[in-house]
């Protein structure tokens, strides 16, 4: 094999490796020879076959091996004798390839940055903290009865309003034939919750205890029951109550229903998981002032490639989110692979490399640190993508087992909060005491931010670190420091309440 240098450019490199003829040709007789010795072909004895039949009979599709092989191993041995780290999948071209002639093809690939962490010092950071008042825990308790909302029997000349709830007993029928599903006794409707097919709530808006209605809907056509789906349906709707809503009491008695011994375990128990909350709160906003910190600090190139592809997936986020709110449609973004604004594309660039540099900043962290993602850690995180699709998680566990880049996507994320937590615990941390509204605050803004990398701020200009061999590893996938409604039934009752008193906020990255 035969190495030639053609370019060396940055990050950029190209090569012309050369395959001698004699080589190539006793791969394919060893290819050859190994098919002899099991295939069967007529008139002669297993492995008795002449090599010269079977390149006949199979030359091109061994000589295709050959050269696929051959082009895998030769660059594989040119990336170790080069001391190469691809960036992303090498670009190769074998040119018009002759039979009989040497294997000359060339090939483009970017190299990763050399990332010196040798002198690595954690920044100093500021961790908010936010105290669990008490004013808090009543606020909340409160906000947990206001949810739980109860209704009392109104008299029977009172006219149902939206927000009031009513009594039924229903019927459905297309073209005069009951189906399946669309029956009902005693069961109790919110007007205006939507829990009902659309227009069904609003035929009830009006009507009293003892009145006859007919509702006529139109199933959706997206509706989950497909022999439903686009139909028009009557529904013979008996109004047997209707009925105001109550304001819940904080006392004993409702404790008790929130299935808490008395109400002090409730406002323990809310107490305890707005701790939990603050703490999350607290972890998310040190980790983007970690990474700040971090991009301010180190600069040195990155691979364009990389970038390209991190540039991507943020443009796709930006249209999946504007065709989601109804700002755009699929239609207006045929064809643009980029905003047509050149300001906006450049900033979102930045933001893009900005990813790419830490993800290989906190990879060369990780590495150099020894901080390793056990099979434990990936399976806990197989388990959670398998809870979110009840029913098919045995479908889910066989595709991470039998897909290798899948897992490492699961894999690449832990590596980096693992990373994350390493760096926080040797930082020079100073507390700052704040409340929970403006702990709350500073993360909704980074959460906006991630959410629409639009709004996000340009990276500040950098000083060069100093550049210094880095630990041979590829990176994890990506430092990420910036971040469907189910049909309606025809009838169905509301989910309990849940027990948890306040829903819990994900750390963000």
């Amino acid at each position: 094999m035969q190495i030639e240098e053609l370019l060396n450019d940055g990050l950029k490199r190209e090569y012309k490796i050369v395959v001698a003829a004699k080589e190539l040709d006793d791969r394919l007789d060893n290819v050859l020879n190994e098919f002899r010795a099991t295939a069967s072909i007529k008139g002669f004895r297993p492995g008795k076959a002449p090599l010269s039949l079977l390149k006949r009979m199979h030359g091109e599709r061994a000589k295709g091996q050959v050269l696929s092989e051959t082009m895998q191993e030769t660059s594989t041995k040119l990336f170790e004798e080069k001391n190469i780290r691809p960036a992303t999948r090498p670009e190769v071209d074998m040119g018009d390839y002759e039979d009989g002639k040497d294997l000359a093809y060339t090939l483009k690939v970017e190299i990763l940055p050399e990332v010196s962490v040798e002198d690595f010092k954690a920044p100093a950071l500021e961790r908010w903290v936010a105290e669990v008042e008490d004013k808090t825990v009543d606020e909340f308790v409160e906000k947990i009865a206001s949810q739980q909302k109860t209704f009392k029997k109104a008299a029977k000349t009172a006219k149902a309003a939206e927000g009031d709830a009513v009594l039924i007993d229903y019927v459905g029928s297309i073209d005069g034939v009951e189906f399946e599903g669309g029956k009902g006794e005693d069961f109790q409707l919110e007007l205006g919750s939507g829990m009902f097919i659309p227009g069904f709530e609003d035929q009830l808006v009006g009507t009293k205890a003892g009145q006859d209605v007919t509702v006529k809907v139109t199933f959706p056509e997206q509706y989950q029951a497909e022999d439903l789906a686009g139909k028009e349906a009557e529904f013979a709707v008996t109004v047997k109550e209707v009925r105001k809503p109550a304001e819940a009491k904080v006392d004993e008695d409702f404790a008790k229903n929130m299935g808490f011994d008395d109400l002090a375990a409730l406002k323990e128990s809310v107490k305890g998981q707005l701790a939990t909350d603050n703490d999350s709160l607290t972890r998310a906003h040190m980790k983007r002032g970690l990474l700040d910190a971090l991009a301010d600090e180190y600069d040195f190139d990155v691979p364009a490639g990389m970038v390209d592809m991190e540039f991507r997936q943020i443009w796709e986020q930006i249209k999946r989110d504007a065709i989601m709110s109804g700002d755009a449609k699929p239609e207006d973004f045929e064809g643009k692979d980029a905003p047509e604004d050149e300001a906006e594309a450049e900033e979102f660039r930045a933001i893009a490399e900005r990813r790419v540099r830490l993800g290989l900043l906190l990879s060369e962290l990780g590495v150099k640190n020894d901080i390793q993602v056990n099979q434990e850690e990936v399976n806990r995180k197989i388990i959670e993508e398998a809870r979110r699709f009840p029913g098919q998680e045995a479908q889910v566990f066989e595709f991470y087992q039998k897909n290798e880049e899948a897992r490492a996507q699961l894999r690449a994320p832990i590596f980096e909060e693992k990373v994350v937590d390493f760096v926080l615990e040797q930082a020079d941390v100073t507390e700052k005491k704040v409340t929970r509204d403006e702990l709350e605050a500073a993360v909704r803004a980074i959460d906006e931010e991630e959410a629409n990398p639009a709004k996000a701020k340009k990276p500040a200009k950098k000083k060069a670190a100093p550049k210094k061999t880095a630990a041979k590893k590829a990176p994890a996938k990506k430092a990420s420091d910036e971040k469907k409604a189910a049909p309606k039934k025809a009838a169905a009752k509301k989910p309990a309440a849940k027990k948890a008193p306040a829903k819990k906020a994900a750390a963000k990255k």
